[in-house]
């Protein structure tokens, strides 16, 4: 084996693992924010369970961010909220932070 194998084995072992940490930000970012919706619909915390795993679900709908700030943004609107979009996207840039902290204090 040579040292160029080696870097490789080591560069292709980073990017999956980064592409985990992303995925999972992502999950634990979308499930904050349904949290966050939740509260502001007054679910029941059945309710609010089911809600959390939905707005996860709805990430995989389109690449993006799109599809889960449509569904919360339809969600409040529903549930007669007056929360604009511009605050769900301020919720969803701040969940991330929070994400990313969580994720780092557990491993």
């Amino acid at each position: 084996m040579t040292m160029f194998d080696d870097r490789e084995r080591a560069f292709e072992a980073k990017f999956a693992h980064d592409q985990e940490m992303q995925f999972r930000v992502t999950a634990r970012r979308n499930r904050l924010l349904g949290e966050w919706a939740a509260k502001i619909m007054k679910l029941t915390t059945d309710e609010a369970d089911a809600y959390k795993k939905a707005v996860v679900q709805a990430d995989f709908e389109e690449a993006g961010d799109e599809d889960v700030i449509r569904k919360v943004m339809g969600d409040l609107v529903s549930a007669g909220c007056d929360v604009d979009e511009a605050t769900v996207r301020q919720a969803l840039s701040e969940k991330a932070s929070e994400a990313r902290r969580q994720l780092m204090h557990e491993g």
